[in-house]
């Protein structure tokens, strides 16, 4: 399964870091919870963007928050190895992507029913949620 466009955006974005001596006591990547937080972001806006007829993504905007969540990963410390090890491991990205599913599935989300995932959609953007930024109605 490939990752939608804005995964693919933010990942494409902490893929670019450069290698840096590995700072002490880091906690693994999949307890990191900024950049877990806004990876399973990305994945619910990609899924309401696919299903919702009426909104798509704001790719250039996701892009942004790339370069701006690699900035942060360096910021923290981690290397080039440790980002694509994260980002090319199979289990956490299954991980994210059954959080993301577990909390459209909390908020009413149905497969088969688009409106569904455009109602969450609408209402992620009115609620200003990192999920509803990188959204925009058609």
């Amino acid at each position: 399964m490939t990752s939608g466009k804005i995964v693919a955006a933010l990942t494409a974005g902490l893929m670019t870091l450069g290698t840096l001596a590995p700072a002490a006591a880091l906690e693994p990547l999949s307890q990191e919870r900024y950049i877990n937080d806004r990876l399973i972001a990305a994945r619910i806006a990609d899924r309401i963007r696919r299903e919702c007829p009426t909104l798509d993504a704001r790719m250039l905007y996701a892009y942004s928050q790339a370069r701006a969540l690699e900035r942060y990963a360096l910021d923290k410390g981690y290397t080039r190895q440790q980002v694509n090890a994260f980002l090319d491991d199979k289990a956490e990205r299954k991980r994210i992507y059954a959080v993301a599913d577990d909390y459209m599935a909390r908020n009413g989300v149905k497969k088969g029913d688009p409106e569904s995932y455009c109602r969450l959609g609408r209402q992620e953007i009115a609620n200003r949620t990192v999920t509803g930024s990188l959204l925009v109605a058609k």
